[in-house]
């Protein structure tokens, strides 16, 4: 039996081989990625880490993204229970994009709906590298 742990190992697995349809697949049509209250992040306006909803949003995510050149990108755990799943992860990634550079340890929070699918997407990161990476200057 498939577990939300195995879609999560799959979403990434997808996402290095730049799979995006196979990770859109796992998504629920009306999911929400980034959603937060008072991000300093989003507040800033750094591309890749606004609010997004549904396939579509999800998608607008993936091209800001594909300016990144990953140098380094590791998943050191998946652990979860139920429906949330959150991941360990490690990057390290030039933006072409803005010219900035970042190297970052953070954790992705996966929820997930009782058909399996992934209703919410957070990073919960370093939001001071981002801004900085993001050229964004105040």
């Amino acid at each position: 039996m498939k577990t939300n742990v195995d879609t999560v190992n799959k979403i990434y697995a997808a996402f290095v081989t730049g799979d995006v349809p196979a990770i859109l697949d796992c998504l629920s049509e009306n999911v929400q990625w980034e959603q937060w209250p008072d991000n300093y992040a989003q507040n800033a306006g750094v591309p890749w880490l606004l609010e997004r909803n549904g396939k579509e949003g999800v998608l607008e995510f993936f091209k800001v993204v594909s300016a990144f050149i990953f140098n380094d990108f590791r998943i050191v755990s998946v652990m979860g229970n139920g429906n949330q799943i959150a991941a360990q992860c490690i990057f390290e990634a030039d933006i072409t994009s803005t010219g900035g550079h970042m190297s970052e340890d953070e954790i992705h929070l996966w929820t997930f709906n009782e058909e399996g699918k992934v209703i919410r997407f957070r990073h919960y990161c370093d939001t001071a590298k981002h801004i900085a990476a993001s050229g964004i200057t105040h």
